[in-house]
């Protein structure tokens, strides 16, 4: 859908982005594996889905150590996912039907597999080639010791040792081995990716790992660090860390900058930084990349509390840039769905997602989410994220109100995280959010014969419907056949039905009026509400409910969206959310 909104330069400050996992998207050759053709198979559901644009998460030649992080070639498509003249006809269908497109770029580290890093174990100690990479000498009698006790965050020595005895730093997978960002190479060789695809039709970047990138790494011999402090944030003494959020990151960024204002209109990029509130505005400045990913919705549980103080600092953050906007995120390709987060029990302040990875451990047999109960906080946690001013992201299948699939076998997960030193069989990884997408119904095949809990012989649309076609990549679910995109696109009350209608009020009633403030108000406790200018000169109002019993609404109010039908006497019961105008 062309709008007045993503005909501006400023297009991302207040779009609706989804984000497609390529290889569980859409499946055209039917070899089981999501393709870039499939993504423009299925151009005209997003476009009536009423998004503004689309966030491929890696599509790029790979060994798969990391789901597609593992990049071997930056400027090339996978093979098994399509060619380059495959994403140039995704990118025009996609701006025919009014959509931008966002890649991902994964600056942190490269694949062990690409051409660089391969050129680096040739060339030996102190050749040009390897200075791309980091490259340290080990400790020990023969350098038989790792240089220091860094962990990865996937688990054990975040070093590994290469055949002439040296060692090279990998703060993820062994094959995804850390790029040095001192060296000029380096930084020549992003600006031509960032070139390639911006001629290629991509408007804009989102950046992963974007506090990482720069290291100190000048000590001799490396210090120790606390394994603690190995994360994705600064030490809680507020020293830099030698590995997060340098302060030297902000020049590549700056540099970057100027690659995107090269085109017209500017490319727009928003960055992966997991970083403190106060950092966020250097990233998001308009000088840098624009625009910082908060996870705070992500990562709280069903409280009011929680979510007021997310939007609050969301809303603060976006005012410390200057220029820029704040992002609302519920869903994404590393997080347990939402769905299932909230049918989970809640408990107040709980570590991060601690019920849900606990849950998942046990294949979901440890307590069954309440599906009831967390489609309909599902359901209000939309209207509360999508009528604020920013940008929504909303990962594909969170439409069709899917739910983790907790039960994969552990012998048919991909994701290597649950396997590697660290968690040590003690997290079940992050598959269950990326099974592929169910599409039509009919296409449900038989009962697998290895758990009649999931599907062989058909993949509910992912793959072709008729001839030769192979299941799908990760196990699908036989309840999918409820949420299929077909059977909800004829439902008036599903949550694909819900999604179009409040994205569809977002653009007429909220967006179209270029103002991008809003004001939290203090309904209580147990209440998250907030208002904003709409269109007309009226006042737009959200209030979610978090509550136990029913809340009055404003009398002059009218009500343009609801989660679930407001009570009798007209009160917003619990576990619920409606949109409000106001004048």
């Amino acid at each position: 859908m062309v709008t007045a909104n993503n005909m501006r330069d400023d297009w991302w400050k207040q779009a609706v982005v989804y984000q497609i996992y390529p290889r569980s998207f859409k499946d055209v050759n039917g070899d089981g594996l999501g393709d870039i053709a499939g993504v423009t198979e299925k151009m005209d559901y997003l476009k009536n889905l009423g998004i503004d644009a689309i966030w491929l998460s890696p599509f790029y030649p790979s060994d798969l150590a990391d789901g597609g992080y593992d990049v071997i070639d930056y400027r090339n498509v996978d093979p098994r996912l399509g060619t380059m003249a495959d994403f140039d006809a995704m990118a025009a269908a996609a701006h025919e039907a009014g959509i931008k497109v966002i890649v991902d770029i994964v600056p942190n580290h490269t694949s062990n597999k690409h051409k660089m890093f391969i050129e680096a174990l040739a060339a030996g100690r102190g050749s040009a080639a390897r200075d791309r990479y980091i490259f340290r000498e080990g400790r020990g009698e023969h350098g038989e010791l790792p240089p220091n006790d860094w962990q990865s965050l996937f688990g054990g020595p975040a070093w590994q040792q290469v055949d002439d005895g040296q060692w090279y730093l990998h703060m993820f997978a062994k094959e995804q081995p850390d790029l040095n960002w001192k060296n000029p190479d380096v930084h020549e060789e992003f600006k031509k990716t960032l070139r390639f695809w911006s001629d290629h039709g991509t408007d804009g970047f989102r950046i992963d790992v974007a506090h990482g990138l720069a290291k100190d790494l000048d000590s001799v011999p490396l210090a120790d660090m606390d394994p603690a402090a190995v994360q994705h944030v600064l030490p809680a003494d507020g020293a830099f860390s030698p590995l997060w959020d340098r302060p030297e990151v902000h020049d590549i960024y700056r540099e970057w900058r100027q690659v995107f204002n090269e085109y017209n209109p500017p490319r727009f990029a928003v960055g992966e930084a997991w970083v403190k509130a106060e950092s966020q505005h250097l990233y998001a400045s308009t000088d840098e990349l624009g625009q910082v990913f908060n996870f705070e919705f992500a990562e709280a549980n069903w409280f009011a509390d929680e979510f007021r103080t997310a939007i609050a600092d969301g809303l603060r953050a976006a005012e410390e840039t200057h220029g820029s906007t704040t992002t609302w995120v519920m869903n994404n390709h590393d997080v347990p769905r939402s769905p299932s987060r909230f049918g989970l029990p809640q408990v107040k302040d709980a570590p991060y997602h601690q019920l849900a990875h606990d849950w998942l451990l046990r294949d979901g047999e440890t307590y069954r989410e309440n599906r009831e109960l967390g489609t309909r906080r599902a359901r209000a946690a939309a209207l509360m994220e999508l009528g604020l001013p920013g940008s929504a992201y909303v990962y594909q299948g969170e439409e069709l109100g899917l739910f983790e699939v907790a039960n994969i076998p552990w012998d048919r997960l991909e994701d290597p995280t649950p396997f590697n030193t660290r968690r040590n069989f003690t997290d079940k990884g992050r598959d269950g959010c990326r099974v592929p997408m169910p599409w039509k119904a009919a296409d449900c095949g038989e009962p697998a014969s290895w758990s009649p809990d999931f599907i062989t012989g058909g993949t509910f649309g992912f793959g072709p419907e008729q001839g030769d076609s192979a299941d799908a990549h990760l196990p699908q679910p036989a309840w999918f056949k409820d949420f299929a995109a077909d059977v909800e696109a004829d439902d008036n009350g599903s949550m694909l039905h819900l999604y179009r209608k409040l994205l569809q009020l977002r653009q007429t009633v909220l967006t179209a009026t270029g103002d991008t403030s809003a004001d939290l108000l203090d309904m209580g406790d147990t209440v998250v509400a907030y208002s904003r200018p709409a269109t007309e000169g009226r006042r737009f109002l959200s209030v979610t409910n978090f509550g136990d019993e029913p809340i009055a609404l404003p009398d002059d109010a009218v009500a343009i969206a609801n989660s679930v039908p407001l009570t009798d006497d007209g009160k917003l019961d619990s576990d619920a959310s409606v949109w409000l105008l106001l004048g």
